[in-house]
């Protein structure tokens, strides 16, 4: 299983789920892509097994993954701050990979219906997906 992370800003939020998923699916080839070097350095130092940064890496990686996991974000043009450019929303939403998105309310962007949960029970529920993948 080819699983991608994809982050951006301080890579927190990658950080903590790179390390989940190898801890509890340790047969994935987890991949991080951030969208700086800040986001691709913490999750490489969480035990991707392999990482890039920046908009081409997203295209890229985004066409060979299984599963995509990251802030919902990453399949909205602009969002992030602004680290999120159309060409990497587009090349997330048309992947033909699983996406795992994870209710993030912040940058204008506001997921209704969703409550703001505590990031460590949200990645919880991605573990959960994953393994049913």
């Amino acid at each position: 299983m080819n699983i991608l992370v994809i982050d951006a800003q301080g890579g927190g939020i990658g950080k903590k789920l790179v390390s989940m998923l190898k801890e509890n699916v340790p047969e994935a080839v987890v991949t991080a892509v951030g969208t700086n070097s800040a986001a691709t350095s913490a999750m490489l130092k969480a035990g991707a097994d392999e990482a890039a940064t920046g908009e081409n890496a997203v295209i890229v990686t985004s066409r060979k993954a299984d599963i995509i996991i990251g802030p919902v974000g990453i399949v909205i043009a602009d969002a992030l701050l602004g680290e999120i450019t159309p060409a990497m929303a587009v090349a997330v939403a048309q992947s033909r990979a699983k996406r795992i998105l994870i209710p993030v309310n912040h940058c204008d962007n506001i997921v209704v219906g969703v409550s703001d949960l505590n990031m460590n029970y949200l990645i919880r529920d991605v573990i959960r997906e994953v393994k049913k993948a």
